[in-house]
């Protein structure tokens, strides 16, 4: 490198979706003069990240189970934050504010060519040679201040699914029913299913209460798919989804299903 090309550029990913980190992380290391230097599957990892003082720039996840995007910056600071790429499931008035306070984002799923132009645009504000954008402070003290306009969505949409090499966006509302398989849950989608890599544990917190319901200690159903609720033998339970296919209610989550059937 000559003395006359700008410095590595270092970013951190954010985001509890494991497949997106992996795209963008793919993306990342194709652009000349920049390193990934870490990945956060949640807030709380990631504020320690930052506090270490080694980023550049962090690709951040608005919506997170527990300590979102928002948290992360209101417990590092807006003074000690490093320069944001926000990054959102498309949701008109979260976009609006980023716009209105000139905070840069890219929406989920990526286009390879504005992430990258994103990326470029931060390194702009970022490098001593062009002098570093001093305002973000307070372009995100103003953001954090108005957050309760903000209509974001508490519980996921949608989960992202690999088919090969290509990467699916799977409306959750399509989703009939989750089952655990070890270190994955499988989506049964129709008579399709796909598999991603999360426990059943995981997932719960980004699903509705309102929509879906634990039925077993491996099986989460979408109740928009459930047909009928039947008794069983010994005081047990069967639902029977849209489709035909019957699912045994465990004890300990009986009570939960009867609750929200009713």
């Amino acid at each position: 490198m000559s003395n006359l090309d700008p410095p590595e550029l270092r970013i951190l990913i954010v985001d509890d979706e494991p497949l997106a980190r992996q795209f963008v992380h793919r993306i990342l290391e194709s652009l000349p003069r920049v390193r990934v230097v870490g990945e956060c599957t949640d807030g709380v990892t990631a504020i320690r990240e930052i506090q270490q003082g080694s980023v550049d720039l962090v690709m951040l996840d608005v919506q997170m189970p527990e300590v979102s995007g928002f948290d992360v910056i209101e417990r590092v600071g807006a003074e000690a934050m490093p320069e944001v790429i926000f990054v959102t499931a498309h949701e008109e008035y979260t976009l609006r504010a980023f716009e209105v306070h000139a905070l840069d984002y890219v929406v989920k799923p990526f286009d390879p060519a504005r992430l990258t132009s994103a990326v470029e645009h931060a390194r702009s504000r970022i490098m001593p040679a062009d002098g570093r954008d001093s305002s973000l402070p307070d372009r995100l003290t103003s953001l954090l201040e108005g957050r309760t306009g903000l209509r974001l969505a508490r519980y996921a949409r949608r989960l992202m699914v690999r088919q090969g090499e290509q990467i699916q966006f799977v409306p959750l509302e399509e989703v009939q029913w989750f089952e655990a398989a070890r270190n994955y849950v499988r989506l049964h989608v129709g008579t399709e299913t796909h598999l991603v890599r999360m426990s059943l544990k995981g997932l719960l917190p980004l699903l509705d209460p309102a929509r879906f319901v634990r039925v077993h200690r491996s099986a989460v159903v979408n109740l928009d798919w459930i047909r009928e609720v039947q008794p069983w033998f010994g005081g047990d339970y069967v639902v029977v989804l849209v489709g035909g296919e019957k699912l045994r209610v465990g004890r300990t989550f009986r009570d939960g299903l009867l609750k929200l059937a009713h």
